[in-house]
């Protein structure tokens, strides 16, 4: 299964949509050698006839070899509406322009929309910083999913902007919850570094909930580097992404308080979670991209 270092050495994220198709097909792949070969990730273009319906679409040749009474299934019907959101602001750029966070989930998010396309499901797609950059509802229909995979590669072939994008997920989520008019799968891409305090975050995030939605948080992380803090022991120069000011360090020293630091962030983020009933699932971007979708179907399967 492909992850986001052979993709960056192989340089062969040219083709957004190509390139999904080829990690879902050996993400299939390798289903098939594993305990989760029973998931479906097959078109369904038939459903089972509900009594009462007209039966316009019903087909009569499959009804002819099977006895049962199927009604063909067409573009604007979807079993599940998924909105994907993509926190994109500078933090997510850790921890190189070539090899970063905000590759690893647009690489992912694009896998996902092609899963979804397979099982016939509508994807919808939201791209934040400190403003709520892109936006749109969730459709089925091939060019809608040819704009979602445009948007993604517009946001992948400008990862390397200097400019500072400061992050105000609270707000923007929010927002987000106010304009998804049906009931949906949400899935949120970010490290969750922002400015807004941790209750104001979980507010955001409970007024999905609110809303009736099902939330995936997929917390993408370097956790050697970020948790980890795994540095050589000599002076560093360190730079906040998002606000650019810079302090030098040695690493060691400050390591044991660090790691106090970050355990309480990760033991809140997954508590409040908990709480709210919001899937939390920490992803490590030197990890191969199957983890992310086995997770994501495992949620889709127990969702319909």
């Amino acid at each position: 299964m492909l992850s986001l270092k052979e993709i960056v050495e192989q340089e062969s994220y040219g083709n957004l949509e190509l390139l999904a198709s080829q990690v879902v097909e050996g993400f299939i792949t390798g289903m098939h050698k594993s305990p989760y070969h029973g998931f479906s990730v097959e078109f369904v273009e038939h459903r089972v006839y509900n009594e009462g319906e007209s039966k316009k679409h019903v087909d009569w040749k499959l009804f002819a070899k099977t006895d049962k009474l199927f009604v063909k299934k067409f573009e604007e019907e979807t079993n599940l509406r998924c909105q994907i959101i993509i926190d994109t602001s500078s933090s997510m750029l850790f921890p190189n322009e070539k090899f970063n966070k905000l590759k690893f989930s647009l690489i992912a998010a694009s896998a996902i929309i092609q899963l979804l396309k397979k099982q016939r499901d509508a994807s919808g797609l939201s791209l934040f910083s400190d403003k709520l950059d892109v936006h749109t509802r969730s459709k089925l229909t091939i060019s809608h999913q040819k704009l979602l995979y445009s948007e993604l590669e517009n946001v992948l072939n400008r990862t390397a902007d200097k400019n500072i994008q400061s992050t105000n997920t609270a707000q923007i989520i929010h927002q987000i919850a106010e304009q998804i008019y049906q009931r949906s799968l949400v899935v949120l891409f970010s490290d969750m570094f922002s400015q807004d305090d941790s209750e104001e975050l979980f507010s955001a995030l409970q007024h999905l909930r609110y809303k009736k939605h099902d939330v995936i948080l997929f917390h993408v992380t370097d956790p050697t580097k970020e948790r980890d803090l795994n540095f050589e022991n000599k002076p560093y120069r360190f730079i906040d992404l998002e606000s650019a000011e810079e302090i030098k360090i040695n690493p060691i020293h400050i390591k044991e308080n660090f790691h106090k630091q970050m355990d309480d962030f990760y033991y809140n983020l997954k508590l409040k979670c908990s709480q709210y009933k919001i899937d939390f699932v920490e992803i490590d971007i030197n990890l191969p991209f199957s983890e992310l979708l086995t997770q994501f179907l495992i949620k889709r399967q127990r969702l319909y």
